[in-house]
């Protein structure tokens, strides 16, 4: 356990954003899966309706840090290959 004043602020500081990160990732798999199922599903129009959100939720966790960049566009360009090849 921290003894000095600023390591129990630092301590603090942790848990709070640890919660934060635990829920945007649970956030970005959820619209992850949720555009996968609809991929499964061949439901193109309710595909493309959800690519927008998913484009939205991994440029939001990449800018935080909660991934890295070419970890987003690598996921980016993986999805949309997905739904050009229902064509």
């Amino acid at each position: 356990m921290p003894i000095l004043k600023s390591s129990k602020k630092a301590l603090r500081q942790n848990k709070r954003r640890r919660q934060t990160n635990l829920k945007n990732l649970k956030k970005l798999r959820e619209i992850i899966s949720k555009y996968r199922k609809a991929l499964e599903a061949k439901s193109q129009s309710e595909a493309k309706k959800l690519i927008p959100t998913v484009y939205k939720q991994l440029d939001k966790a990449a800018k935080v840090g909660l991934i890295k960049k070419n970890k987003a566009s690598r996921l980016k360009s993986r999805l949309s290959k997905k739904i050009a090849s229902l064509k």
